[in-house]
């Protein structure tokens, strides 16, 4: 028999409430992701989604239960839970006026990296993600493409064991949308674990073996996703996804 993969996320009997509001945006959650999976997370606008990804990243604290990546708890003054992940935020998150190779420098001390590796990396990951011959100029004047992948190789100079995708790719063309997601599966035949969420369903169903579906603060199906697809008798993660959340044209 297969030995169990190591839990890479432990989400348990996490409860949560926004500050001002009586009510338990989550109440009681659990999620358990296995380490090397690619994992996303589907569901209408205020399901739950971002919110959760926040809780798993530690921008926000949970009122009540645990999250643990790899066993160790985040949130707590073990800080070292940090360097076990990285974080590709939906908002551009660098610096418009630097260039490629100053923000990465930046994020990269900021990470703990000391000059040496924080060159490598610059090295490695700019003609990989096609930025070679933009190193030096001002990400201001990037297109959206090019912005993202400056997002994504912020987001993994430190060789994160997790990553944690939150529209990686929204308004992108489509030959940068291919270029990221061949470099996120790449990661992942490399072990990084990939927690992933998207409106583009169609994108997202050749990059997620797993999933789990969400809708008012409440994950509401998750399972391999050709377990999923043959449960409720659909032909893709879109069909399911406006199956069941019943919610998919709201705004």
């Amino acid at each position: 028999m297969e030995l169990e993969r190591a839990l890479a996320i432990d989400v348990e009997n996490v409860c949560f409430r926004y500050r001002g509001i009586s009510d338990m945006f989550f109440s009681k959650l659990n999620l358990k992701v296995a380490k090397g999976e690619r994992f996303g997370l589907f569901g209408p606008n205020g399901a739950g989604k971002t919110t959760l990804i926040s809780l798993m990243t530690g921008l926000f604290s949970a009122d009540e239960g645990h999250i643990k990546l790899f066993g160790r708890e985040i949130g707590t003054k073990d800080k070292t839970v940090n360097k076990l992940f990285g974080f590709v935020p939906q908002d551009l998150a660098f610096y418009q006026e630097l260039s490629p190779v100053e923000n990465m420098e930046f994020f990269g001390a900021w990470s703990g990296l000391d000059k040496k590796a924080i060159k490598k990396r610059i090295d490695e990951l700019l003609p990989m993600l096609g930025l070679g011959d933009v190193r030096n100029k001002q990400v201001q004047k990037f297109s959206g493409g090019m912005k993202r992948r400056v997002n994504l190789a912020i987001g993994v100079m430190h060789k994160p064991e997790i990553l944690f995708l939150d529209e990686p790719t929204v308004g992108v063309d489509v030959q940068t949308r291919l270029a990221i997601i061949n470099y996120l599966l790449e990661l992942n035949k490399q072990g990084t674990t990939l927690i992933y969420t998207s409106h583009q369903l169609s994108e997202a169903e050749g990059l997620c073996e797993q999933v789990a579906l969400m809708e008012d603060g409440k994950i509401i199906a998750q399972n391999n996703l050709r377990s999923l697809l043959a449960e409720y008798n659909q032909d893709s993660l879109e069909h399911l996804f406006l199956n069941l959340t019943g919610k998919g044209s709201r705004n």
